[in-house]
């Protein structure tokens, strides 16, 4: 088993992150460090791992840390981990802008240590078969996309800094790696609207697929929902991507991570693709800033 640590002990390290680490058995969750003492105590004590008074207590106990901090917090931190060759599992955006993003995949390239981003999405069954089943049965040429969400958003706790961004920094970044898993990277954009309510998106995709993306964020009535389309000459297929989204799926994804640590190697969603798509995210805000 791989010695994981957590780092953060909020609603999102506590409802999310702890219970797939406890139950995942491919882990041993020796290790909770958080700014706050007490809530770190406490849940370390919950789910049987050891509250570290300082963050280097944590990094001798563990060989991969699992971050649930915000985003300029995680940079910081997971620097530092890198450097004493631990492996990351990422929250995204991984850090506070795009230069702490771009020093951040920089250290952790730099010491060669395994990495990953949360992109819960991608470990539901759901979205499993339709991207590896339903998207090459229609051979799409495009297709559209709509989340409906309020604020605070999300099955998943969605820590503050999160919510106080808008939609599009809520839920910009697990969409935009769905089209481009989809369809093919994105290799144009046009956002418009407004990041705290509505934002509208034409994408352009590698070898001649576009996509129209609308993420709403005012929704008072309901849960939220995100769903896909795709159509081609053979059809069209759809799904719900929130659905499945759920305790197994961040179960899966703590699996897949502790697998990657195993191996010596970064995932295929490691951080190089999650600086990608803060950039694609932060791209789009300048858009709606400079066109909205």
């Amino acid at each position: 088993m791989v010695p994981v640590g957590l780092v953060g002990a909020g609603a999102r390290a506590a409802e999310v992150y702890a219970p797939a680490l406890e139950t995942c058995p491919d882990v041993d969750f020796v290790a909770v460090w958080g700014r706050s003492p007490e809530p770190a105590r406490r849940l370390a004590e919950r789910h049987g791992a050891v509250p570290c008074p300082r963050f280097d207590d944590l990094l001798k106990r563990c060989s991969a840390v699992v971050f649930a901090v915000p985003p300029p917090v995680q940079a910081e931190y997971a620097s530092t981990a890198a450097q004493h060759g631990c492996a990351l599992l990422l929250e995204k955006p991984i850090a506070g802008d795009l230069t702490g993003a771009e020093q951040l995949t920089s250290a952790a390239l730099r010491q060669k240590v395994p990495t990953m981003v949360a992109l819960p999405w991608r470990h539901t069954d759901d979205v499993r078969r339709f991207l590896s089943t339903d998207v090459p049965d229609v051979d799409p040429a495009g297709g559209i996309r709509r989340v409906l969400s309020s604020t605070p958003a999300g099955e998943a706790p969605a820590p503050p800094w999160r919510g106080a961004r808008g939609v599009l920094r809520t839920y910009g970044a697990d969409l935009l790696d769905l089209l481009e898993a989809a369809l093919g990277p994105v290799v144009g954009m046009h956002a418009h609207g407004d990041p705290r309510s509505w934002v509208g998106m034409s994408l352009d995709h590698s070898v001649g697929r576009f996509s129209e993306a609308s993420l709403y964020g005012g929704r008072t009535r309901g849960p939220d929902v995100a769903f896909v389309e795709v159509s081609g000459p053979r059809g069209t297929a759809d799904i719900e991507a929130l659905a499945g989204l759920g305790p197994n799926a961040y179960q899966g994804m703590v699996a897949e991570f502790a697998g990657t640590v195993a191996d010596g190697r970064s995932h295929g969603l490691g951080i190089e693709h999650g600086l990608h798509l803060q950039r694609l995210v932060e791209s789009a805000e300048t858009d709606l800033v400079l066109h909205g």
